[in-house]
């Protein structure tokens, strides 16, 4: 009896491994790939932050005549209920004045500094002329035809809803992603418009990664269309690895050989969830599998781009 019982544990196991590997390799066979509505390997971050002023219809207007294929952009709501592009709640880092979008009419709104510090990387600045705060409504008039990925980045009702009625109004569902790495936000959107593509929080992902070490993700629908994370390693680039402690060093590493497996983007690529990857080495991020990579450089991208097989 023992031995029968072990052997039918072995087997049953040995069936769930052999059933898990085929349908990480073919999910076809469980899951309707998603209809993808755009596909995007060159995303300009808040267009292009590293060439132009972050989230500025100059920076826009570059990256769309540069030929990106998504801008990046954030939102906030202010007084009275106008949605903004900026990363910034607080406008201190980004004008020099010390207060909050939500706590200004959009007339009142300070400009922008004409040079800026990146949050990821302060010893690095970007110039440019267009200092002026813009609505999202202008981005969406100025280019009807090229896919916005909005980061929406406050929990605020209001804010989510105005976003979705902006989407509405200019018949955008099909050209809009939307989403934040905090889950109740995420939850908000999909369920105030589920027409709008949602990328993964982070709560998401790490729950997509321990399905995928134990073999549980071939088996699990998912609503999101976008898998889109920071690349781990770029961050001992981005500060300085002389000050960090070991402790801090073996997390980016471990996170980095976790996430980065072409197996998970391939099983995702192949259900139509779009991986992109942030802040990455753009060799890596195609090589490994991903879809597209957001960057603040979408000048060094595209030439990148060029000379890489699609």
């Amino acid at each position: 009896r023992r031995m029968s019982a072990t052997f039918y544990v072995l087997s049953t196991l040995g069936g769930y491994v052999l059933t898990s590997a085929l349908l990480l390799k073919c999910p076809g066979l469980l899951h309707r790939p998603k209809r993808q509505r755009f596909r995007c390997r060159h995303i300009s971050h808040r267009g292009g932050a590293g060439e132009n002023l972050e989230n500025t219809m100059a920076a826009f207007h570059h990256a769309v005549n540069l030929g990106t294929d998504m801008l990046e952009l954030d939102c906030h709501l202010t007084k009275d209920e106008q949605v903004v592009v900026s990363h910034d709640e607080n406008l201190k880092r980004s004008t020099g004045v010390d207060v909050n979008i939500s706590d200004l009419k959009y007339s009142e709104l300070p400009p922008y500094l004409c040079k800026l510090d990146f949050l990821v990387s302060p010893e690095c600045q970007c110039e440019g002329t267009d200092n002026r705060i813009p609505l999202l409504q202008e981005v969406f008039e100025a280019f009807p035809e090229t896919p916005v990925n909005i980061d929406i980045k406050m929990n605020n009702n209001v804010l989510i809803r105005k976003v979705s009625e902006l989407v509405s109004q200019y018949k955008r569902e099909h050209l809009t992603v939307w989403g934040n790495v905090n889950y109740e936000i995420v939850s908000k959107c999909f369920k105030e418009n589920s027409d709008i593509a949602t990328i993964f929080c982070a709560q998401r992902v790490l729950l997509l990664l321990g399905l995928f070490y134990t073999g549980l993700l071939p088996f699990i629908p998912f609503k999101e269309e976008f898998f889109e994370i920071p690349m781990p390693s770029i961050i001992l680039k981005l500060k300085e690895p002389e000050k960090m402690s070991r402790s801090q060093k073996f997390i980016i590493w471990l996170a980095d050989t976790l996430l980065m497996r072409k197996a998970l983007f391939d099983h995702l690529t192949a259900r139509g969830i779009q991986v992109q990857w942030g802040k990455a080495k753009y060799k890596r991020a195609f090589d490994l599998g991903a879809t597209g990579v957001m960057t603040d450089y979408p000048t060094k991208l595209k030439e990148f781009l060029h000379n890489y097989p699609a």
